[in-house]
């Protein structure tokens, strides 16, 4: 039967008992981790969040009704015990903090009894996430995913600390907002007050961060709780929280700089890693061409060779055509694998075409200097010896090739660049390789839409000499846009805004909006950008991300107290589920038979 703690006040936490404290009483209280009846003597490993304290029952010391009540305890009961800290009288254990310690109990009150629970509630859990994310609550016990929080609530509080010290103001921007059907998909929240109508939750405060620098607080900072209704991977969920900050009278560099010095405090207050500064930079274009990703990982080398020029003159139809349709061929090198076995070479073409290659051209070149090739027959010796030599190749090195348009071919060597790097280990540990990525196109060609969309939003500002270009050649416009990236990881993005009513204007017109349409979106900022706006740039990161890197865990689920899974739905609360027909009757909704019945199959 549960106690009251009436009268208790625990003392200290767990791990807050040290050798300092060796013949003084404590209280402490948590859950039992695991209880050992030895005959005579009780040994209970007492957990809260701050880690583990070894407690002794004796009943000579806490007496029979004390110990008849230790002898009852069972994994995760909850307990408050009076004892007095003492060395420890078997060997320390050098597993845990307070392994030369041990409090010896005089009294024992049990708080809350527990079920057996369904999985054991420790570290790096084998139990199945299913299991662990519908008892959320009980894996949210475990030391690891603990730890994982709580440097997740000192990120937030560093965070806050520095922005405040460099001038910034925390303001909340609100999350019922205007519907703007442009990026990903919006959350929908109906309007009893007016049926028919809609808010939207948003998908980041863009438009009032900027309202913000508008209104002359020119330092806004934020962490912001967004939605997006988009498809899930371990590092994405429906809801997240960005750090999201607006600067006004400011450039690039100046975003840029604070930007630098916020994450090198991070790394090293939370990760003891030393972030030299300033962060190195690369164009979107340099890293495109060296390593077929904008958010490359620096790690290791293996980059993209351009060979296009060594091929030109070939016979082999798929590099030929590949040129004839304005595209490229770029190859890797990956040393020391001319010998890699046919089975391998093949899973590696079939992984290319999930990224969207035709197929996967190789060349191996032999230590005796002969080369087994996919392709060979169709070039001479001499072509072959020059494409090797473009390549850097060496004997014992085996050369992939991807042909087809630049998109396509970034697409596919990117990845297979670091599935490569995976399967044979060159990516090494503990490394953090910071970057920049600057100068991003402004718009890229949607084939879906057959229009141009802006690669970030419709808010960024085009680098000023390429503002001429934007009438005449849309998609050699660069972008004042900066990406920091972390071992082929985007933490966060932002851009120097358009702030000029023109400009503004010109780039709702590239991307197809007539005046009425940009005006019925976005009316409240562009009638804000008639009464004076200042210069202004910002940056937002996902918090989950950055912090999912700091305590290296696989997905973003083990940052994030409760987490959505693929299918954006709740295991735990099993939301979301269908509400009462009273509910939407109020709120003027009827939902279809198409709908039920879909809903009626999940069930």
């Amino acid at each position: 039967m549960a106690e009251s703690m009436v009268g208790l006040k625990r003392s200290h936490r767990c791990t807050e008992v040290s050798e300092a404290n060796i013949g003084q009483e404590v209280t402490v209280m948590g859950w039992v981790q695991k209880s050992r009846n030895k005959g005579g003597i009780i040994f209970v490993d007492l957990r809260d969040r701050s880690g583990i304290l070894q407690l002794i029952f004796e009943e000579s010391d806490c007496g029979a009704e004390y110990f008849a009540k230790a002898e009852k305890l069972r994994s995760e009961f909850v307990i408050a015990v009076v004892g007095q800290v003492e060395k420890r009288s078997g060997g320390a254990n050098p597993n845990l903090k307070t392994g030369t310690i041990e409090v010896r109990a005089k009294s024992l009150r049990i708080l809350a009894e527990s079920e057996t629970p369904p999985f054991p509630i420790e570290e790096n859990s084998k139990t199945k996430e299913e299991l662990r994310l519908k008892h959320r609550y009980l894996d949210l016990r475990r030391p690891d995913i603990q730890r994982n929080i709580m440097t997740r609530s000192q990120v937030a509080i560093l965070t806050r600390q520095f922005l405040a010290e460099e001038g910034f103001l925390e303001i909340e921007t609100p999350t019922l907002i205007k519907s703007t059907p442009e990026g990903a998909r919006d959350y929908l929240v109906p309007s009893r007050v007016h049926p028919g109508s809609f808010y939207a939750l948003p998908q980041s405060p863009q438009i009032y961060k900027q309202l913000l620098m508008c209104s002359g607080y020119d330092r806004y900072f934020q962490l912001a709780r967004c939605y997006r209704d988009e498809d899930l991977r371990a590092d994405r969920q429906p809801e997240f929280t960005q750090i999201d900050m607006e600067l006004s009278f400011v450039d690039a560099e100046d975003v840029m700089d604070v930007n630098e010095r916020l994450i090198q405090k991070l790394f090293k207050e939370i990760c003891g890693v030393d972030v030299a500064l300033p962060l190195p930079r690369l164009t979107w274009k340099e890293a495109m061409d060296r390593f077929g990703s904008d958010k490359p990982d620096m790690r290791f080398g293996m980059e993209l060779q351009d060979v296009s020029e060594a091929v030109k003159d070939c016979e082999f139809v798929v590099f030929k055509s590949a040129l004839e349709n304005g595209g490229s061929v770029r190859g890797l090198c990956v040393e020391g694998q001319a010998g890699m076995p046919r089975k391998k070479i093949d899973a590696l073409v079939d992984f290319a075409k999930g990224y969207g290659a035709k197929g996967l051209a190789y060349l191996a070149v032999h230590e005796d200097g002969s080369y087994k090739s996919s392709f060979a027959k169709f070039m001479t010796e001499e072509q072959l010896t020059r494409l090797v030599a473009a390549m850097g190749g060496k004997a014992g090195d085996l050369l992939l090739f991807a042909a087809d348009k630049n998109s396509v071919v970034y697409n596919v060597l990117g990845a297979l660049r670091l599935e490569i790097a995976k399967q044979l280990d060159m990516i090494p540990k503990n490394a953090w390789k910071f970057l920049w990525v600057t100068e991003f196109p402004l718009l890229e060609y949607s084939e879906e839409e057959g229009r141009y969309v802006a690669m970030h939003h419709p808010f960024t500002m085009p680098m000023d000499e390429d503002l001429d270009l934007i009438d005449t050649n849309p998609g050699a416009v660069r972008a004042k846009a900066y990406d920091i990236v972390l071992n082929g990881t985007e933490l966060g993005g932002g851009s120097v805004r358009i702030h000029q009513a023109d400009i503004q204007s010109k780039m709702f017109e590239v991307l197809g909006f007539t005046q009425e349409r940009a005006q019925d979106q976005f009316g409240f900022l562009l009638d804000a950008f008639k009464y004076g706006v200042p210069p202004h740039a910002g940056l937002a990161y996902g918090l989950d991300r950055v912090v999912m890197w700091m305590v290296g865990a696989d997905s973003i689920r083990d940052v994030i107290a409760f987490p959505k899974v693929k299918d954006a739905s709740c295991l735990m609360s099993e939301a979301p589920t269908p509400v009462d027909p009273k509910q939407l009757e109020e709120l003027g909704i009827e939902v279809s038979e198409a709908a039920e019945a879909k809903a009626g199959d999940k069930e």
